[in-house]
């Protein structure tokens, strides 16, 4: 399913505010969560992850995983969870309208 613009970066922040993890396990959650309905490619991840980093929405450090391998784990920053709250409450206006539009009954449209 496409990702409209936006949506990418909360669902980043979203993820994180449940721990710090390393890019895959970004993109693994998204995809399980979603029922593999959205699924993350590694070309758009990074980048993004990196765009979030430089606004000092994330912190990224370096650790061994669980399977003995170097990866960069991100974790939101205070900023971040502020960001998180302001973008929740923006996406949830949002449906709120586009729902309202979309359950509309023929009688009450536009006459």
């Amino acid at each position: 399913m496409h990702l409209f613009k936006g949506t990418f970066d909360v669902l980043i922040l979203k993820t994180l505010s449940w721990g710090p993890a390393h890019g895959y396990a970004i993109s693994r959650w998204i995809g399980q969560t979603s029922g593999d309905d959205l699924t993350i490619e590694e070309g758009a991840l990074y980048p993004a992850l990196r765009r979030l980093e430089a606004k000092g929405w994330l912190s990224a450090k370096w650790k061994t995983t669980e399977t003995g391998r170097d990866a960069r784990v991100y974790s939101l920053t205070d900023d971040g969870r502020r960001a998180l709250r302001r973008e929740l409450a923006a996406w949830e206006k949002y449906v709120t309208a586009f729902t309202r539009v979309l359950q509309t009954k023929p009688q009450e449209a536009i006459s």
